[in-house]
């Protein structure tokens, strides 16, 4: 039988993201959310391995305090490390500023919103309210319907089995380098400008994934 010893969490590697040359979000800019990502990668890895070590010495107990504050801290470091992976690779320079008429995107977003435009005011005025978070259009696996969301902290409120198509940080830290903590609809826009819609499309088709399997 195996024990509970020789079981090894996985390792989990950061990802590369070729962001240079984005339309209002500048390279330092970049560089530095890029940093704050690498740090959430690494509290993942070591909070995995606390707490394998701890199941592997029996220390595994809802009344040991300190292996449920590292069960609750894992929550949210891991999804800090997949949200901003998803945010940075839904990113791109030289982007197109909407997606195809033609494409499903468009057209679900159309059905769901009414047009893009509709659309892209909501979720703007959603990245506009006061508090810190994400902002994020998420699929219904089960109806296929768009909607979007606010997330604050980055494990709570996520609806259970949704599917993220475009995820928007605005924390203060992906944008006061650029912008003034005043002008988060500044960096809204440049956010716009930036979108990779083809990644979207990917992700809309179930083409895309925010991390190899290797």
């Amino acid at each position: 039988m195996t024990t509970a010893a020789a079981w090894k969490p996985k390792t989990y590697r950061e990802q590369v993201f070729k962001l240079k040359g984005l339309d209002g979000i500048s390279d330092a800019q970049i560089a530095e959310h890029l940093s704050l990502y690498s740090g959430y990668v690494k509290q993942v890895n070591q909070l995995n391995e606390e707490l394998a070590g701890m199941l592997g010495r029996g220390q595994a107990s809802g009344k040991n305090s300190q292996f449920a504050e590292l069960t609750r801290r894992l929550g949210f470091e891991y999804n800090g490390m997949i949200l901003h992976e998803y945010y940075f690779s839904n990113l791109r320079p030289a982007a197109d500023p909407e997606p195809s008429t033609a494409s499903g995107l468009a057209v679900a977003l159309g059905d769901a919103f009414g047009s893009v435009q509709a659309w892209q005011a909501d979720f703007h005025a959603i990245g506009e309210m006061r508090g810190v978070g994400w902002v994020i259009l998420f699929q219904d696996p089960a109806t296929d319907r768009l909607t979007n969301h606010w997330i604050t902290l980055h494990q709570d409120g996520v609806p259970a089995g949704f599917k993220p198509l475009l995820v928007m940080d605005v924390w203060e830290h992906a944008f006061m380098r650029d912008y003034k903590a005043t002008e988060r609809a500044q960096y809204i826009e440049a956010f716009f400008r930036n979108i990779d819609w083809g990644m979207l499309e990917r992700r809309l088709r179930d083409e895309a994934a925010v991390r190899p399997a290797a």
